[in-house]
């Protein structure tokens, strides 16, 4: 994990293998940040859908003391959304190097699209 001291706080960029391991522990709130049409194709089982276009700093959901990981496709998104978020006042902010494409390098599980039928299907 690699931390960056910013003028609103400390801001933390994990690893996919970090937020993997933190997430399945249920250390940390995990949210996508791309687009509702992005998710739908493909993402990790069981983060939340919050999209860069509808983000409101101030209005994000608790997470009982939880940091909350951010990730997007390459990681540019999410660096924003947790900028952002420390300006509005969070504390416990991170992002994920290298977004979900960085996830799908480290060979982590994921929903997919079966592209013969359209449904859902678990990789990885």
């Amino acid at each position: 994990m690699q931390s960056e001291d910013t003028e609103n706080g400390k801001l933390e960029t994990w690893t996919p293998e970090e937020v993997s391991k933190a997430f399945e522990a249920g250390e940390i709130a995990l949210i996508d940040v791309r687009t509702i049409q992005e998710y739908a194709f493909e993402h990790i089982p069981g983060a939340l859908l919050l999209p860069m276009s509808f983000f409101e700093a101030d209005k994000l959901p608790s997470q009982q003391g939880k940091p909350i990981v951010f990730y997007c496709g390459s990681g540019v998104r999410s660096e924003k959304m947790a900028r952002a978020a420390l300006a509005a006042g969070e504390e416990k902010i991170a992002h994920m190097e290298g977004g979900f494409g960085g996830w799908k390098k480290a060979k982590l599980p994921f929903i997919g699209t079966e592209m013969s039928t359209g449904a859902p299907k678990r990789i990885g």
